[in-house]
This record gives C-alpha cells, sequence and structure tokens, in this order.
C-alpha cells in the first residue's frame, strides 16, 4: 500500500514512522511531480494550517490534490490537517481544501490548555492516548459525518466516506491504532469499488 504524506511543513516524519512500522510504502510530497507516483492515501500531518494552505498552493500542490481528495483518495488529517479539509473553520475566514462537511474551531483550547494529554474512547478502538498540540477541534458534523471520539464535550474525531481527521497526534503516541484504521479504511474501500466493477 502506497501512502503519500505531505511534506512541505509539520509533524510528517512521525506519521511516515508509525505507517512504516504497519507494513505501508510511504513517500513525501513535496513538490507538484511528486503526485505522479501511485498513491493508496494521503496524510496531511499536524503543523501550521496557514502555512500549509500557503504552500500547498505556491508549490501546485493544492489544485491536483483537491481534485484526487473529492475524486476519493482516501485522505487522514491530523490536528493542522483537520483544518485543512474542514468545509467552514468559525475563528478563520480562509478554506483550504474544505471536502469534509466539519465546522472545526482553530486553536481552541487556548493558551493555557494548549497542549494536553487525553485517555479517551475511540469508536471501534477502545479507549486509546490522545496528545493535543495547540489543537482545533469540531464544532459541528453534517448528517453524513460519523462522530469517533469527544473528549471534553467536543468532537475529535471523525469520519465522512473516505475522510477521517483528529484533533489530536496519534503519531506521537506510540499507539498504532488510529493508523491501522486509516490502512483498513483504505483496505475497505478498495473491496467496495472491486465489488462495483
Amino acid at each position: 500500500m502506497n501512502i503519500g504524506i505531505l511534506a512541505v511543513q509539520g509533524a510528517f516524519i512521525e506519521q511516515e514512522q508509525m505507517l512504516s512500522g504497519l507494513g505501508a510504502s510511504c513517500f513525501e510530497i513535496r513538490q507538484k511531480s511528486d503526485l505522479s507516483r501511485p498513491m493508496d492515501g494521503l496524510v496531511i500531518p499536524g503543523g501550521e494550517s496557514t502555512v500549509q494552505g500557503k504552500l500547498l498552493r505556491d508549490l501546485g500542490l493544492f489544485a491536483p490534490l483537491k481534485e484526487k481528495i473529492e475524486a476519493g483518495l482516501p485522505v487522514f488529517g491530523t490536528c493542522a490537517g483537520l483544518l485543512l479539509l474542514a468545509k467552514k473553520i468559525v475563528n478563520d475566514e480562509r478554506r483550504h481544501f474544505a471536502t469534509m462537511d466539519i465546522t472545526a474551531v482553530r486553536n481552541a483550547y487556548g493558551r493555557q490548555l494548549g497542549s494536553f494529554y487525553a485517555k479517551a474512547e475511540f469508536d471501534g478502538l477502545g479507549i486509546i492516548p490522545m496528545t493535543f498540540i495547540r489543537a482545533p477541534y469540531i464544532e459541528s458534523v453534517g448528517e453524513n459525518v460519523q462522530v469517533l471520539s469527544v473528549v471534553g464535550g467536543h468532537i475529535v474525531a471523525a469520519r465522512q466516506s473516505s475522510r477521517l481527521v483528529t484533533a489530536f497526534h496519534p503519531e506521537l503516541c506510540g499507539d498504532t491504532r488510529v493508523h491501522r484504521y486509516f490502512l483498513n479504511m483504505i483496505e475497505t474501500l478498495k473491496e467496495a469499488k472491486r465489488s462495483e466493477v
């Protein structure tokens, strides 16, 4: 399985290490030519969503990646990646890929709770560790969005069809279950496509 990892900014190396450890073949996406490689899934890492959005456009990656996501390429966005995929960001007028029917709140926990650790239920996985770093959360979801985890009354993980997002950084916890969930999601979507043919 080939996973492209957006590597223009943010915590992409940890994502690579986690997915490679699960047997996926990973490659970094830094320029438009990288998109010519076969890709079964895409990871948008945590980092700074504004910077990532600008670099995606400056490097000519934004339009082709948006097209791939809209065509059904499985994508996993963590933290900043969640913001890049959100259709609406409450406290930011910028929109990026806007392919997931969620409303997010940027830097939602403020300075005091800018970074924290929690353990909470993730639908289908049980209780998992979660590291939040200046994290967003999801304020509301559309009717086709499945809520996967809630912490302190806020939605912190969700899925819509081929799109998966977490407000936390599962790649920093040493627990592989969320990444395995993403790889299993890709396999399930592939099988569904094959059965349609």
